[in-house]
């Protein structure tokens, strides 16, 4: 129910359909052709299609028609196909059945009509259909559990709460009579911020509630331990935040795809030039009158006085027609299929399996394959990526005494589990207690849900909790209340405001005033209770740098000792301090945290000043010490990765000593590496006095390796002045670790390197949502699929279980998409130079009348089905050398990088030898067979037609044989495609040509290539010069692996040599079953 003042305008609210769809039925023509002729391949096709229809060209339409037609239409078919599956999965969600109240009742409707205001009423374990704010639910306090694995991973339950005025509206005529109107901020994609405010009109009596994100039920998340909930639909469709969350990232384009740009453009001024020339020398030609107008080909009038200019132009179209077939239409279409038809490889490996977890590998987009090959620095997080993420409580300090836990007890340092302890002193009970009540942990009772409404240990006195389980968001909260459990202080449940714990067997009750909940800048999390005694306190936990500053009591040296000593044995530290409120000093805190939650207009900034006045004075408890187990063959990773030439960082935003620690645990840090440090810099000057000292340092130091330490601070200090001075330091260091470093100052880092003069080839790794902006940022984005949920996953270009896999994915999968890629382009652009250099060359000897070399059959389905094939085989199958061989010996990933193979360099090289096949072509049959025309057996002569079939005949063959000769990996299918590709192409020509095809208007070569190959002259042509062309390139190769071998050729040998032995056979035979598909 809205307000009907005047200064009100009703606002218009989406629909609740959800779209992920592109194209509609009407839309889907225009919409994918714009978007295909963006493509500079495409348009340029388009264009020369149109020259051919307006002017009067040499080849007929049909020739750049039909290939752009097949181009454009497999595309089509692909983008379509993926969404009508769109279509048909918005239309599964959107008319998915749902329960809103409407004239004092509950009716049923689809989702895709519920609109902004309306209240809807959500079963247990639903989905939410809307964002909704929470109104009421079954239970007495208004509060529900959810789970919001569908969002961002994370299966831990969490609780929502009603504001009291709604929440004893709990059936429908109660609901129908609520008179209220709700503010809240337009939408944003933030999952985890909600600003708003609900003002509910009771008795006459208006009374204003503040609404946050723990009010806010968002779509897609599930309903759990609840019966039922009502709540008003505030964000519909795709206003949710789960659709805004769905939003394209930014497109990533591979060094790959940005060389054939590149190449493309070369080939488009070679191109112009043959044109341009052929133009100029056709003038030059007739010039002279005995060419100008023979007595063969007397001129009409209209062409005697048409416009030279205009004469000029058409004939510069017309030769761009006849060699627009060296820029490559088919290459887009090939590049695609082979990276869509790759990606599926990386699911299949089974080295990429983890078995424990049940998770295969994820390719989120197959545009990067090769990109994997391409790496040269890699940054990773530290927890979740490079440690399980699985927590377990290994020492605390209490009071400046450091203790440890053996046997269910807390034993002092020093002492033994057996050594007799009286009552816990009431510092270490203050201290446990305020472990097992400052958090934001859920209970999940494996035994029936009789408990919601009671009191969950009514049915035993005995001190048992195995029915009980914790689930948290952090796992070191969940470690820290599971160890306080097992010392004696247990939580026990939280009902409406009242915290329970169980204390040495005795029940405890806390009434939960507020929660000050955690976040990355304040690094800490509070929470305001009411004492059993009725005193008020403040219990606090968090980063030692962000609770010590501001403790004034306490054993406060001691405990940052303490904190020391177990960040360097590599245990995650927190601190915990705790404050008690007067009366009057409460009234003051409620009222200030009252004012901040309701404000409307820059509240997250006025929450952060009440916070920071609230947690002040502090009296310091003690600190924890939690143990992140490494993952499985981290350091050999590391160690691979290194030796593979790729340098690694490790971003986290742990304490730098506990960085540190696990940095030399896991062998990103050697014992043996002299370790710079960059930390604590309070200034620009003392930052950039400290960066100029340490690359000093580098230059006079004669060790091998240096290591380096940022912190967060002086990073933003050294990336805000000194960028150059700072990268320089960097790239002399062949490990670097960053910590206390904040998600945004993480993408900060890579973007640094990304940008730097030498523009490397970035990687990021994590398993947080933290690590996201990292991720998108590098140019290639792997998620690790942890416990910290499956936001990084999402956004991730690839998604493995375990950082071990990084090893196979870049060494053996980056290499062969690699090389793969680059040979394909590469021979793509080759063998389209042999097709038309000698249409080129045929000009210069039919006074560049434009007369075409090849049938337009032969020019239309050159690339589309002759030299297709075999090239695609190759780019999904080739591997030159074996899985096992990369691996052991990670030095071979150096020999591609840089896009080594698809430097300016080897584009010449391919380039060069495709005008040389040229030549040869041409000349080779010219020679042969020009001069001599009446070589028939039965005297006729051999014609044009024949001259250019016997030229395009070579050329199949030719270039189909120096694939293979590329080819170092032949399966059955190389095979297949290779001599089938050759031998299709003599039956289609006999087809062709030995018959008469009433659908044709003319047929050129109607018994041309039979009599062709019944010539045995033309048969010895053909041997001669294929053997012309491909014997130089065999003494290439063996020339130069005999005297100059790569290290990649000389592994080829070793392979070779192993591979007669029976074990290796065995392991080939694997591999075969590892990429089976299914």
């Amino acid at each position: 129910r809205f307000p009907e003042h005047g200064h009100y305008v009703p606002q218009r609210f989406a629909d609740n359909r959800i779209i992920s769809s592109k194209y509609t039925i009407w839309n889907f023509v225009p919409k994918n052709l714009f978007e295909q002729f963006r493509r500079i391949a495409n348009f340029y096709f388009l264009i020369i299609f149109l020259v051919q229809l307006m002017i009067d060209t040499p080849t007929s339409p049909v020739t750049s028609g039909l290939p752009l037609l097949f181009v454009i239409t497999v595309t089509a078919i692909k983008q379509g196909y993926e969404d009508w599956l769109r279509h048909k999965a918005d239309n599964e969600v959107n008319g998915a059945p749902v329960f809103v109240v409407r004239s004092g009742s509950l009716v049923q409707t689809r989702s895709k009509n519920i609109r902004v205001g309306d209240i809807v009423r959500v079963a247990k374990d639903e989905t939410f259909p809307a964002d909704l704010v929470l109104l009421s639910s079954d239970r007495a306090d208004g509060t529900c559990h959810i789970t919001t694995a569908s969002l961002d991973g994370e299966t831990n339950l969490k609780t929502h709460f009603s504001v009291p005025e709604t929440s004893v509206c709990q059936s429908v005529s109660q609901l129908e009579a609520l008179h209220g109107v709700v503010e809240c901020q337009q939408p944003e994609a933030d999952l985890y911020r909600f600003v708003g405010r609900v003002t509910v009109t009771q008795r006459g009596e208006e009374i204003v509630r503040p609404l946050g994100p723990e009010n806010l039920l968002l779509r897609g998340a599930r309903l759990k331990n609840t019966k039922e909930i009502f709540g008003v639909a505030v964000y519909t469709g795709m206003e949710s935040k789960m659709a805004l969350n769905y939003k394209c990232k930014s497109q990533k384009r591979s060094a790959v795809e940005k060389s054939m740009n590149s190449f493309l453009i070369i080939y488009l001024v070679i191109l112009l030039t043959e044109a341009a020339v052929s133009t100029i020398l056709k003038y030059a030609w007739q010039s002279e009158d005995e060419w100008n107008e023979p007595f063969y080909n007397q001129k009409t009038e209209q062409e005697r006085n048409s416009s030279s200019i205009l004469k000029f132009i058409s004939d510069f179209l017309a030769f761009l027609v006849l060699y627009n077939f060296i820029i490559p239409i088919s290459l887009y279409v090939t590049v695609e299929m082979q990276k869509f038809l790759g990606s599926f490889f990386i699911g299949w490996d089974l080295d990429l399996y983890h078995e424990e977890s049940n998770q295969k590998a994820q390719v989120n987009t197959s545009d990067l394959n090769e990109e994997l090959g391409q790496v040269e620095y890699l940054f990773t997080d530290k927890t979740g990526t490079l440690t399980e993420n699985e927590m377990q409580f290994r020492e605390c300090s209490i009071n400046g005494i450091k203790y440890r836990e053996m046997n269910g007890k807390l034993v002092p340092e020093g002492m033994t589990g057996d050594s007799p302890g009286g009552s816990s002193p009431h510092e270490e009970l203050l201290f446990l207690k305020a472990v097992s009540l400052c958090h934001t942990v859920q209970i999940s009772y494996n035994q029936s849900e009789s408990w919601l409404g009671g009191d969950p240990f009514s049915h035993t006195n005995s001190f048992s909790f195995s029915h009980m389980e914790y689930y948290a968001a952090s796992p070191d909260e969940k470690a820290l209340v599971e160890a306080t459990r097992r010392i004696g202080v247990a939580f026990t449940g939280c009902t409406g405001d009242t915290m329970e714990i169980n204390t040495l067997g005795k029940t405890e009750k806390y009434e939960l005033l507020h929660v000050l909940e955690f976040d990355p800048n304040r690094r800490k999390m509070s929470v305001i209770l009411e004492t059993p005694s009725g005193g008020i306190m403040l219990f606090t936990k968090g980063a030692e740098s962000a609770i010590l500053p501001f403790t004034t009591t306490g054993e406060i040296e001691k405990t940052r000792l303490h904190v020391d000593e177990f960040a360097l044995k590599g245990l995650r530290t927190l601190v915990v301090a705790c404050r008690h409120f007067t009366p009057k000093e409460y009234i003051d805190v409620e009222k200030r945290l009252m004012s901040a939650r309701t404000a409307l207009q820059r509240r997250e900034e006025k929450l952060q000043q009440a916070f920071a006045y609230v947690e002040k004075n502090l009296h310091v408890l003690g600190a924890t010490g939690v143990e992140d187990k490494l993952q499985d063959k981290v350091p050999e990773t590391i160690e691979v990765l290194r030796l593979a030439g790729i340098k690694v960082w490790v971003l986290t935003g742990d304490k730098h000593e506990t960085a540190v620690s696990v940095s030399l645990s896991c062998g990103h840090f050697h014992r043996t590496m002299n370790i710079l440090e960059l930390l604590q810099q309070r200034s620009d000057n003392e930052c950039a006095e400290q960066l100029r000292r340490l690359a000093r340092r580098i230059k006079e130091d004669h060790v091998i390796q240096h290591g380096l330490v940022v912190d967060g601070a002086s990073l933003s200090l050294a990336l805000r002045e000194h960028e150059k001075l700072f990268m320089e330091v960097c790239k002399n260091c062949s490990a670097v670790l960053c910590c206390r470093m904040a998600p945004l100052q993480k993408a900060k880092v890579v973007r640094l390197l990304k940008t730097s003069p030498e523009k490397p080839i970035t990687l990021a790794v994590g398993d947080g949502a933290n690590d996201v902006s990292m991720i998108q940022e590098a140019h290639v984005g792997i998620g690790i699929m942890g416990k910290e949920g499956r936001q990084a996953v999402r956004n991730s270009d690839y998604a493995i279980a375990r950082f071990k896999f990084l090893s196979k994915l870049l060494l053996v999968h980056g290499h062969f998409y690699y090389i793969r890629v680059a040979t394909l382009v590469q021979y793509f652009f080759y063998k389209n130079v042999c097709f038309i250099t000698p249409q080129f060359i045929y000009q210069f000897f039919c006074l560049f009348s434009q007369q075409t070399l090849y049938d337009s059959v032969y020019l239309t389905l050159y690339n589309i089905c002759f030299t297709s094939l075999p090239i695609l085989v190759y780019s999904l199958f080739e591997q030159l050398v074996h899985p096992d061989v990369l691996q052991a010996k990670p030095g071979l990933y150096r020999d591609i990088s840089k896009n080594s193979l698809l430097s300016f360099r080897t584009f010449l090289y391919w380039t060069l030898l495709g005008f040389a096949h040229a030549f040869v072509f041409f000349f080779g049959s010219y020679l042969l067979m020009g001069e001599d025309t009446s070589l028939m057996s039965n005297g006729q002569m051999f014609g044009n037609w024949t001259f250019g079939t016997l030229v395009f005949t070579v050329m199949v063959i030719t270039v189909t044989l120096k694939l293979a000769l590329e080819t170092q990996f032949w399966t059955w299918m190389n095979h297949f495609v290779t001599w089938g590709s050759i031998a299709f192409y003599f039956i289609f020509s006999l087809f062709y040509g030995g018959i008469i095809w009433p659908f044709l208007h003319t047929q050129d070569m109607y018994f041309v290539f039979v009599q062709l190959l019944s010539c045995g002259s033309a048969w010895f042509a053909i041997v001669i010069i294929v053997i012309t062309c491909l014997f130089p390139e065999v003494m290439k190769k063996v020339f130069y692996r005999h005297l100059c071998p790569t290290s990649t050729q000389k592994s080829q040998v070793t392979t070779s040599r192993c591979s007669l032995c029976p074990e290796p056979r065995a392991s080939w035979a694997k591999l075969g079953r590892r990429f089976e598909i299914r």
